[in-house]
């Protein structure tokens, strides 16, 4: 049982589906209308999940396709993480019902026919391949393309930034200019700035916030179970993490204590966390598993929250418990009750190691998204003189 599975579209604050809307009939209503998106999903964040939360609200059942190392190595570079590991972090979107592991890197209408889908969503960005054609070519001039909002703030290229960046500028003050200047090294072309490669603020909203969130109370029979950490980067080794606590109980209620920036700096140091408090909330509010998320929690697991909660069962990974600001054990309250479990997930990666990825591979990310972003350009400048053409003809008598 999924408290924080799929959500019709009017609990994840989109459009009605084709089901949903009072225009179709009877007929129409019943029939049921499958979408498909696909992508990389490498680095798999908010963007992604809420590009995925719009599709589903334009249908009943979301299909989404994932590309191969290989296909992401011949067209944009060499991703961070494995297509095991990207195949995983995609199931684990409670927006998604269904994935194709190993789609193809251009969406054709025949891989639409093949997976029964009406039509594809993508952002209202830009995808090409290596030789600069848009991927979704075909089903746009088929009229099966539909677009959706692209999430600001936040893009691959400046999460590679912010990792790479060993300041806490990236989570205090945007406009810090070895912030920008990092943020310009991964994410500027040769000869301009792309809309869609570039670095923008992400600005959290109450209304983002309900978009994600399942808004589902705990039900009698449920074991609430409480985690708590940084979850920053959100990635496989987290998924892992809650999948394993998840089946700690037949029903399970799993309400995530998210730390501040402040306290997460405190005890992970460096340039800790990547991302800031609301990034990392939404982040976790998209995984299937998580039913609730304190924002700010506590670092210490103390009685006023096990009560507030009503709080069954508290799980922690098999990573280092440290110590409290006054040097005392966090999870005292919880193991005095007896109600203290550690978890062994079988995934020992942490964001540390992903970060050393990165760092190891810096050169060929900073140049991946410099040939990414030029391609881009260079669509966006024969875009304009297109309509700069349209323009310039006279009008058909």
């Amino acid at each position: 049982m999924i408290k924080n599975g799929h959500h019709d579209s009017k609990e994840s604050g989109g459009a009605l589906s084709h089901r949903e809307s009072p225009a179709c009939g009877p007929e129409k209503r019943k029939r049921v209308v499958r979408v498909w998106c696909d992508g990389c999903y490498d680095m798999v964040h908010y963007g992604h999940s809420n590009q995925l939360r719009q599709a589903k609200a334009m249908g009943d059942h979301l299909v989404v396709g994932v590309h191969t190392d290989e296909e992401i190595s011949k067209h944009k570079g060499p991703p961070v993480f494995t297509q095991e590991e990207r195949y995983k972090m995609v199931r684990a979107i409670k927006w998604v019902d269904e994935i194709v592991e190993g789609a193809p890197y251009v969406t054709t209408l025949q891989t639409l026919d093949k997976h029964n889908c009406d039509f594809c969503v993508h952002g209202d960005d830009i995808t090409l391949t290596v030789d600069g054609r848009d991927t979704y070519e075909e089903v746009k001039r088929m009229d099966r393309y539909r677009e959706c909002k692209r999430t600001q703030g936040v893009s691959t290229t400046d999460l590679v930034g912010r990792m790479l960046l060993m300041t806490k500028a990236h989570h205090t003050n945007m406009d810090n200019s070895d912030y920008q200047q990092h943020a310009g090294n991964l994410g500027k072309g040769p000869k301009g700035h792309s809309p869609w490669t570039g670095v923008s603020q992400f600005l959290q909203t109450s209304q983002k916030i309900i978009q994600f969130a399942s808004g589902k109370e705990p039900q009698a029979g449920d074991t609430i179970i409480y985690v708590a950490g940084a979850f920053d980067l959100f990635h496989i080794g987290h998924v892992d993490f809650l999948e394993t606590v998840f089946r700690q109980a037949e029903r399970p209620y799993i309400i995530v204590g998210l730390h501040f920036d402040q306290e997460v700096n405190r005890y992970k140091g460096k340039n800790y966390p990547i991302m800031n408090i609301h990034e990392r909330t939404l982040s976790v509010l998209a995984c299937r598993y998580v039913s609730e998320v304190v924002i700010g929690a506590p670092y210490a697991v103390g009685k006023d929250l096990l009560d507030h909660f009503k709080v069954d069962l508290v799980c922690h990974g098999k990573t280092e418990v440290l110590p409290d600001k006054d040097d005392t054990d966090p999870y005292a309250e919880p193991k005095k009750r007896g109600i203290f479990r550690m978890i062994d997930s079988g995934n020992g990666l942490t964001t540390d190691i992903i970060v050393q990825r990165i760092i190891e591979n810096r050169l060929q990310f900073e140049a991946r998204n410099q040939k990414k972003e030029a391609k881009e350009i260079a669509v966006i400048q024969a875009l304009k003189r297109r309509e700069g053409g349209e323009k310039s003809r006279p009008a058909a008598q």
